[in-house]
């Protein structure tokens, strides 16, 4: 049986599929409860910068930095630079991450920082990420930066 706080992100990852964007989810959780979910919307927004943890902050709003000190945040793929970084500014002790197989971000770093890193290798989310880079070469490497 799978993590609630997973499957919300992979229901957003999909939800981002189904508006034409690239699958990857995201929710916030402090004290058991989401506080905030996203998904990729650069797609949908035209955003140069909206990967599904930033959406995911964005929507969670303005916290207290106590409260990102007990906040627990899950994505369907590893954290990028980006999206890594900002979990660092607010002192997020601990990522779960359906899958890095198919993009790992900067893990070790991350973990080299204090933050307790936890990896599933989770088969809902590695297919969904292998149909859609299949499907979509050219929209992921945009996505991840790459030629």
């Amino acid at each position: 049986m799978r993590d609630p706080f997973m499957q919300a992100a992979l229901d957003e990852a999909r939800n981002g599929l189904a508006e034409g964007g690239i699958p990857i989810g995201s929710v916030l959780v402090i004290d058991g409860t989401i506080v905030g979910r996203g998904h990729n919307r650069r797609v949908q927004h035209g955003s140069a910068i909206l990967h599904a943890e930033m959406d995911c902050f964005e929507q969670a709003g303005r916290l207290k930095p106590a409260d990102y000190k007990r906040a627990t945040l899950y994505s369907t793929l590893s954290p990028c630079d980006m999206c890594s970084g900002t979990a660092l500014l607010y002192g997020i002790p601990k990522i779960v991450v359906g899958e890095n197989q198919t993009f790992q971000g900067p893990e070790e770093y991350v973990r080299s920082r204090g933050v307790k890193l936890t990896i599933l290798q989770d088969a809902e989310c590695i297919q969904l990420m292998e149909d859609f880079i299949a499907s979509s070469p050219q929209l992921w490497y945009e996505d991840i930066g790459k030629e």
